[in-house]
């Protein structure tokens, strides 16, 4: 009865989180801003290629390398192909990274996997089918409707965006952390299933190869190194949980959960470094 509503108020705050921080993101850019962040069409090419290459194929490889047990490489792979996480854009902001870009490319990798998925999954694991339209469905709802309210406010009602901007950066900013604990907490028997099957492990190599790979491609500019690194680091869980519902053994969306939560873990205290990193550089 605890757990359940535990992982009630979890998934709402998570869900709640998503929103705000995209409706934040569209009063605080224009179109046009996002649009010219994307201009450099090597840079992109390379997010492409990190996040739908270059990762599932590195998830491949470390579940044959671990020997992982099988729902649980089902939900790394998931998660491998699975890109445009919704928590970029404020990952990227504690990071000091390029938002604009982040934002973009967020959205162009989110789409991306909509088709992208249903397409790879099939040749990674023979005779699975995906919902496409169910993962495009809480695309739309989580991401890109709220982030179009957010552009649609700026643009026609500018001094109200101006005023809602804060609210949203500080909601955002306060429910981060205890959303992530929230989710932790709430999903602690699936993270203790996990441990000491090797699957933790491969999570937390995943998150690090992502981010390494993001690193090295998203030069020479450091705040869009950093934006790629994250973008390539955080996979996106909306559209593996999705894709999790072709599978009967409930290993995988546990799995799918563990990871989740051991990016987020990851990836937070290393934006504040990285943001003190930026700190110390300009003072210098």
């Amino acid at each position: 009865m605890v757990m359940d509503l535990l992982n009630k108020v979890a998934t709402t705050a998570l869900l709640g989180f998503v929103v705000s921080s995209m409706t934040a993101m569209g009063v605080g850019f224009t179109v046009r801003q996002i649009i010219d962040a994307l201009r450099d069409m090597r840079l992109v090419l390379l997010a492409l290629l990190a996040n739908f290459i270059a990762m599932p194929l590195g998830a491949f490889a470390l579940n044959k390398m671990l020997r992982l047990d099988e729902p649980l490489g089902v939900g790394l792979l998931l998660l491998g192909v699975a890109a445009g996480a919704p928590f970029l854009p404020k990952l990227t902001e504690l990071a000091k990274g390029n938002l604009p870009f982040a934002v973009g490319i967020m959205v162009l990798l989110a789409v991306g996997t909509v088709a992208y998925l249903p397409l790879v999954l099939p040749l990674l694991l023979p005779g699975v089918t995906v919902n496409s339209e169910k993962i495009a469905g809480w695309l739309f709802l989580l991401t890109l409707l709220p982030l179009a309210i957010g552009f649609a406010l700026r643009a026609r009602y500018g001094e109200v965006a101006a005023r809602v901007k804060p609210v949203l950066d500080w909601v955002c900013n306060v429910s981060l952390v205890p959303m992530v604990l929230l989710l932790a907490a709430a999903n602690i028997d699936k993270l203790l299933h996990v441990f000491g099957t090797r699957g933790i492990l491969a999570g937390f190599l995943l998150i690090t190869l992502g981010f390494g790979i993001g690193w090295m491609l998203g030069g020479p500019g450091i705040e869009t190194r950093r934006a790629l690194a994250l973008a390539t680091g955080q996979r996106n869980i909306a559209a593996a949980l999705v894709a999790s519902e072709s599978f009967s053994d409930p290993s995988v969306v546990i799995m799918v959960m563990a990871v989740t939560i051991v990016g987020l873990l990851t990836l937070m205290p290393l934006c504040h470094v990285l943001a003190n990193y930026g700190s110390k550089q300009s003072a210098n």
